[in-house]
């Protein structure tokens, strides 16, 4: 196995936790939010457990995005992708990982990464009686990106593969796309 295929695989079992970890946080979503809605009703409130909702709910989102991207199941165009050929989509897809996502999910993950050292340092909790810590649900943008960012890289690695085993599959007289 070489170097850069134990790379993807490294990052792919990561993001896969991940997933699964996702998963089990919406399943304690959904506990917490019928708990509290249950203990409204006997005026059992707890702001702590309603900011709780909001962290999980934002642990799903952020979390889980280098897992879509890893199991294909992010959003795209598919009106017009399944007009295009294999190695078009492939190129589009590589163009658009290096130049778009790459570079937005770095700038997220440093300025979540500042965000979250900031928010740390100060202490800073909740203005809500009994409410939670700030910096843990601010470390989840740093988290979140890093691992979307590890992801896209596994992804550019793996459609560089691909790309490279259709060019060589294409007859030569369609290897102008490449």
């Amino acid at each position: 196995m070489s170097y850069t295929e134990r790379f993807t695989h490294t990052i792919d079992q990561l993001n896969r936790w991940s997933g699964w970890l996702t998963a089990f946080a919406v399943l304690i979503v959904t506990v917490l939010a019928v708990f509290t809605a249950l203990a409204r009703k006997f005026d059992i409130g707890s702001n702590a457990l309603i900011e709780m909702q909001w962290y999980l709910f934002s642990l799903v989102f952020l979390l889980a995005a280098g897992w879509t991207l890893q199991q294909d199941q992010h959003v795209r165009v598919d009106v017009l992708a399944k007009r295009w050929s294999p190695i078009t989509r492939l190129w589009i897809d590589l163009i658009g990982h290096g130049l778009v996502l790459l570079p937005l999910a770095s700038g997220l993950f440093w300025l979540g990464l500042q965000q979250t050292i900031s928010r740390y340092s100060s202490g800073e909790m909740s203005p809500d009686a009994g409410g939670l810590l700030r910096w843990p649900v601010w470390a989840l943008l740093p988290l979140g990106f890093g691992l979307l960012i590890l992801q896209t890289l596994a992804e550019m690695l793996k459609l560089w593969h691909q790309r490279q085993s259709l060019v060589q599959a294409t007859p030569p007289s369609q290897h102008q796309e490449s």
